[in-house]
């Protein structure tokens, strides 16, 4: 999860030709014209460019766009002193084409003064006939020093760019913007287990209970029942009932719940399609590599040049210098995983993506419906299968690699400790695929939780890799104590909330869950006494850990409660961590009865978190290892039920894993999954997991049309909403982790 600002513009633009400005235009009784001249009858005056040719052409302002730019804003034409008011609704509109057609402009309203901030920004497809674009926003500041503009650059060939009738009309109406959400009965819209829990849920004002129909593909009627009224259900400001059809255990495909006069969107019955997203879940990882040239031949349509690898333009990751006054050597820090839409690395979240892959792995070594061999060698069609080793682990150690590269070396100061990220110097624009970002790469200092994180994952590789490579293990182990030490000599060393320019800051002032999890993950390699004390000790091993809003990059002690669970040990008191993991199961399954979604989350306050969806599966992921410890079937069926939320059972009536489902989400902010923007790049591939609803809804895309959402409705599929639809690798790797654990489920016996 990337916390983040969108990229700015850049001072070039900002220092092109101001010119004298013309009065300010009356457009009606309420309404206030902000922009000057933007009709461009007889002047261009007071609009300036910056890196193109313009001029004035048939009553509009045209503009040769000079190629082998790389980022949007490196070409522009724009007008300063904008005046907004905080809270006002605009309407921004703009005529434009683009020769040849298939560009894109990236039209902003912004500070244009530091440290340029954009309040609304929207990036229209051009076309050669031109086309006219509105969008409503509204402000989110009082500001003297607005600019409205156009960022053109970009593009590795010259085109031209044309522009007319360019409106900034303050004191209108907000726009509503309604959601299509499609029929009101809400069904996991990929699969239901034919031996599992099937509820759906129907938004009605009904009062009393209602008729359903569970239908073929033909329309005959397989099974009916009645309805259950559940009121006003927070999470959605929606009155709804919920419908259970779990007595009915038979296979099909294309499959429809009927209610209330609506038919729901087609489900199938059955586990293959669960046997699949295992699969995809983690694929995805492959297109998400740095370093390495992404084959065409194994995931056709997302081949890739290798990003930072110093090929120009790249400066590359392999000579990577730190931020100014952080350290005075380099490092080869190449490979790994782009963390999200960006072309960071961070070790804090690579750590928990990374732990979750393996993990996953090692559930299957373990629990009782376990199968090792669903993601073993050759199921994942990585350059790697073949090779005798488990694909999930060839994948996972691509990260872990990179990981081990980010420790300071022998010799530094703060050696042994690992350096919390290395990304660009700037924030880099979209679309922009990673073998073309030009920008400066650096490392940033060294934190406590980065090294713990990295004590940690290579911990837990040591044990897992060491019947494939012996001499991987050993470095691993080798890497994990010297971080262990690192972070003991210096335990309160954390991310600034300020560095996030350029990539997200992940701060995290608090190293107590980190020290915990690392401790765990340690002892459960070693046995070595030293490690269960720090277990046994620290104030994580008995707090009760399991938030409504789940672990996470910030929250790592589940990550060392479940595996000490889970994972065969001797820590003394044993007995008690296996059952605070089912008292947290418990307390995610009352969550779950409660809500009439049907999820294991409920946030305090009804505030939707950053990666809500990932949060929900996590939450999930203790009810799984309840299940796994106790054989209980309520937390299998708990289990298997909340992934209906993420694949369609929810307000919106969509999937928020691209390619499952009738209606998926497929827009994720990406930089280079970036169809929406560029038809030459795909979407995100399949088994691609969106942030989902997060009502703090941080970019200004989001806040042009989301704003006084409630809780579930806070998303919106566009590649432009960073804050509620990014793509994240700590997010996948919840999703990997619940699939696989459904996918068993259909394969196991159940009474």
């Amino acid at each position: 999860m990337t916390r983040r600002r969108t990229a700015l513009l850049s001072l070039a633009a900002l220092l092109g030709a101001a010119l004298t400005a013309l009065p300010v235009q009356q457009a009606g009784a309420d309404e206030v014209e902000q922009v000057r001249n933007g009709g461009f009858d007889t002047t261009a005056d007071p609009w300036w460019t910056s890196n193109v040719t313009a001029g004035l052409s048939g009553g509009r302002l045209c503009a040769d766009v000079p190629g082998g730019t790389a980022n949007r804003w490196d070409s522009a034409i724009g007008q300063n002193a904008i005046t907004l008011v905080k809270g006002d609704s605009y309407r921004f509109s703009f005529a434009a084409s683009g020769v040849p057609e298939g560009h894109v402009v990236r039209a902003i309203v912004g500070l244009g003064i530091a440290p340029y901030d954009t309040w609304y920004e929207a990036t229209p497809v051009l076309n050669e006939a031109g086309d006219s674009y509105t969008y409503t926003f509204t402000s989110p500041v009082d500001s003297t020093d607005g600019q409205v503009a156009f960022q053109v650059g970009g593009s590795a060939d010259p085109w031209r760019f044309c522009l007319d009738d360019v409106s900034l009309l303050g004191g209108v109406p907000p726009e509503v913007y309604e959601p299509d959400t499609g029929p009101r009965v809400r069904v996991n819209q990929v699969a239901y287990l034919p031996a599992g829990p099937k509820d759906a849920t129907l938004v009605t004002d009904a009062a009393e209970k209602l008729p359903w129909q569970l239908k073929n593909a033909a329309g005959a009627t397989l099974a009916h029942g009645w309805t259950v009224p559940r009121g006003l259900d927070v999470s959605s400001g929606q009155r709804v009932h919920s419908i259970d059809f779990g007595a009915y255990r038979g296979r099909g495909t294309g499959l429809t719940l009927v209610a209330d006069g609506e038919t729901s969107r087609p489900f199938d019955i059955g586990t293959a399609p669960y046997e699949q997203l295992r699969l995809d879940a983690v694929k995805y990882y492959y297109t998400q590599r740095s370093g390495i040239a992404i084959r065409d031949d194994l995931r056709p349509g997302y081949g890739r040049a290798a990003g930072h690898v110093g090929v120009a333009p790249n400066q590359g990751d392999t000579s990577v210098p730190c931020q100014p006054g952080v350290c005075d050597y380099r490092l080869d820090v190449s490979g790994g995983w782009y963390d999200a839409g960006d072309h960071g690395k961070y070790v804090v979240n690579g750590g928990i993506a990374t732990w979750e892959l393996l993990s996953t792995y090692e559930r299957s070594l373990h629990a009782r419906t376990g199968r090792p061999a669903a993601l073993g060698d050759g199921t994942l069609a990585l350059p790697e299968s073949g090779n005798h080793v488990p694909d999930i682990l060839d994948e996972a150690r691509w990260e872990l690699e990179f990981l081990l590269k980010m420790q300071v070396p022998d010799g530094q100061p703060l050696a042994g400790m690992a350096h919390h990220k290395v990304h660009d110097e700037q924030w880099t624009g979209l679309p922009l695929l990673p073998a073309a970002d030009p920008q400066k790469r650096e490392l940033h200092p060294p934190t406590t939780t980065a090294t713990l994180n990295l004590a940690a994952t290579a911990a837990q590789a040591a044990r897992l890799y060491r019947p494939y490579d012996k001499q991987f293990a050993a470095k691993a182990l080798k890497a994990a104590r010297k971080a262990w030490a690192a972070a003991l000599a210096h335990p309160d060393v954390y991310a600034g909330a300020a560095d996030g320019n350029g990539g997200g800051a992940y701060d995290d002032s608090d190293a107590t869950d980190e020290f915990y999890w690392a401790a765990a993950e340690l002892y459960l390699t070693t046995g070595e006494q030293q490690f269960a004390a720090h277990v046994l000790g620290s104030p994580a091993h008995t707090a009760d850990i399991f938030a409504p809003n789940g672990f996470d990059w910030a929250r790592t002690a589940a990550a060392g409660r479940l595996d000490l669970a889970l994972v065969p040990n001797r820590l003394p008191g044993r007995d008690k961590v296996r059952r605070s993991v089912v008292r947290g199961a418990d307390t995610y399954l009352a969550t779950l009865a409660a809500q009439p979604y049907g999820m294991p989350y409920a946030p305090d306050g009804n505030r939707y978190d950053w990666g809500s969806s990932h949060q929900v599966l996590n939450n999930a992921v203790v009810i799984a290892t309840a299940y796994d410890l106790t054989g209980a079937s309520k937390y299998r069926d708990g289990a298997v039920q909340s992934m209906d939320y993420v694949l369609g059972r929810n307000a919106l009536n969509i999937s928020y894993v691209t390619g499952y489902g009738e209606v998926s989400s497929h827009h994720q902010h990406s930089r280079w999954y970036a169809h929406q923007l560029d038809p030459n790049l795909p979407e995100p591939p399949r088994g691609t997991l969106a942030g989902g609803a997060n009502s703090s809804i941080q970019d200004p895309y989001a806040q042009s049309k989301l704003q006084g959402c409630v809780g579930q409705f806070c998303y919106i599929d566009d590649i432009q909403s960073w804050s509620t639809n990014e793509t994240a690798i700590n997010w996948n790797a919840a999703l990997a982790r619940l699939a696989s654990f459904v996918a068993d489920q259909g394969r196991a016996k159940v009474g």
